[in-house]
């Protein structure tokens, strides 16, 4: 498998998909949709919903099915990116490559960015029972899990921590529990709904949560080493910026070899719980090598 391939060709469907989802830059009010679909199309990954899709592919579901959830999932990251950028935040001048969401459309506009697409993103999950019989409680358990790893026990929760812990030493627990939390959940999730939605059995989904678990915590890892040792041109995001306010990262607190020691430890953690998987998981295994390889 050639992951770039796949990769592009997913971040192509994926695009195609919010685009129909999303309000056109014309609706009213036109400066609000016109700021979503500035920080919602500036070229991100996609890793989220094509973890989803991965997910479902690996237990033999109908991509189509997930797509509204996969792009749902990329509604939340996106609004957690605007807001992570805010001054009263990580106060950062670039994302993906361009200039932030509030230093394009002001704080204001851009904290309502943020707002009205987390709603968007509820509102294609919640519209997927009605739309779609067959899957009614695998979509309410998705949601369920998406709506509990976006909140206070996950993604909003681990922010938390992470800004309470700036500038101040903390033990590796705590650490984990922030990137577990703040970028961990929302992987978590992803992967989480692309089984549920895909029909994958229990064991499938006790399998994919294992990696998900051990992917969402090498990808941060391995951000960290990135913000130490990243070309910011190629990134598309400020680097260093970490270090400057004092935040905690696995490089800071072990070392740079350390941390890239455990980035590894994790990717083969999450290959390995696909042990049971054939070919239809091999997107997820080389999403994990990608993952990690990404930051030597």
């Amino acid at each position: 498998m050639e992951l770039n391939r796949y990769l592009k060709d997913r971040q192509q469907i994926i695009d195609a998909a919010l685009d129909q989802y999303l309000p056109a830059e014309d609706t009213l009010p036109v400066r609000l949709h016109q700021a979503m679909r500035y920080s919602m199309f500036a070229g991100g990954k996609r890793l989220r919903p094509i973890l989803a899709l991965a997910a479902c592919d690996a237990v033999g579901g109908d991509l189509m099915t997930v797509m509204p959830a996969a792009c749902a999932l990329e509604m939340i990251h996106t609004y957690s990116l605007i807001h992570d950028d805010l001054p009263a935040m990580d106060d950062d001048d670039f994302r993906r490559g361009r200039e932030t969401c509030h230093k394009v459309y002001g704080e204001a506009l851009a904290i309502l960015a943020g707002d009205a697409l987390l709603t968007e993103a509820f509102v294609l999950l919640g519209g997927m029972a009605a739309e779609q019989p067959k899957i009614v409680d695998s979509s309410r358990k998705a949601l369920h899990i998406i709506a509990r790893c976006a909140g206070s026990r996950g993604m909003v929760g681990g922010q938390v921590v992470d800004m309470d812990s700036e500038g101040k030493e903390i033990d590796l627990p705590t650490l984990e529990y922030i990137h577990t939390h703040k970028t961990g959940a929302l992987i978590l999730a992803s992967v989480q709904t692309g089984c549920l939605i895909g029909g994958g059995d229990d064991k499938a989904f006790d399998a994919l949560t294992r990696y998900a678990e051990a992917a969402g915590l090498a990808f941060q890892v391995a951000d960290d080493i990135l913000d130490v040792v990243g070309d910011q041109a190629l990134l598309g995001k400020d680097v260093g910026s970490d270090e400057a306010r004092g935040k905690a990262t696995y490089p800071a607190l072990l070392g740079l070899s350390e941390a890239r020691q455990r980035a590894l430890e994790l990717r083969d953690m999450a290959l390995d719980s696909l042990s049971g998987f054939g070919e239809t998981a091999e997107p997820l295994r080389q999403i994990a090598h990608y993952v990690v390889d990404r930051s030597f």
